[in-house]
């Protein structure tokens, strides 16, 4: 797909509240999965919505999730019933002078459509190459690939990228001007920032064992 073609090509994935904070360039939407560990998978499950957290990958326009195949969400989402997936960070806490404009700068991003199981095995290493090369880059070669056990315990999914729409809210708080007087009250942004510590090896690792570069590198947007 374009990485220039719009986002919102549907009424479901416009952004109608505040649409100045919706983004349009593919590229961002890229940007906000990629930098992600975890999303929210939404999916109405026995008459009841149900959102629950989940690793997930990228290729192209494709996510890649996936979980048990004794999960009732995923055994529903193989069906063919539309999903909402979910992914946001939040980058600072906004201070206003009024309770009111207090807020938050984030980037988030949200997919709508039907998931489909992914059965082809070429399709499957790929996907879940890219679910573990979204946690933990460089792992995927590094490591022992899933076994047959381990893949038929593993469901699949794939959700295209064609309906999502990205919001993101930079800056400092919006005031109304009646409160600018408050002078006594601080106003501005706390940044909020995501860190990794130290690695912690198992201690099952011989005694010296050195920490590789793909953990010791290991950055997030």
């Amino acid at each position: 797909m374009d990485t220039a073609a719009p986002l919102s090509p549907t009424p479901r994935s416009t952004v109608r509240r505040l649409p100045g904070r919706a983004r349009t360039d593919r590229a961002e939407l890229y940007a906000v999965l990629d930098a992600g560990l975890v999303g929210h998978l939404g999916i109405v499950l026995d008459g009841a919505p149900v959102v629950l957290p989940t690793g997930y990958g990228r290729r192209g326009d494709t996510l890649y999730l996936h979980g048990s195949t004794g999960a009732a969400t995923l055994r529903a989402a193989v069906t063919g019933a539309p999903v909402c997936f979910t992914v946001t960070h939040v980058d600072g806490v906004v201070y206003a002078r009024s309770a009111f404009h207090h807020s938050m700068n984030y980037r988030s991003a949200v997919v709508h459509g039907p998931a489909r199981p992914v059965t082809d095995p070429t399709e499957r290493t790929l996907g879940l190459e890219a679910l573990t090369e979204q946690l933990a880059p460089g792992s995927w070669a590094a490591t022992r690939q899933p076994d047959r056990k381990e893949l038929a315990a593993t469901a699949l999914l794939a959700l295209d990228l064609a309906e999502a729409s990205v919001k993101v809210r930079t800056g400092p708080p919006g005031e109304d001007e009646r409160d600018l007087g408050a002078e006594q009250v601080w106003a501005g942004v706390l940044p909020v920032r995501t860190v990794l510590g130290e690695p912690e090896p198992c201690p099952l690792l011989p005694t010296g064992t050195p920490v590789p570069a793909r953990v010791r590198g290991r950055r997030l947007s």
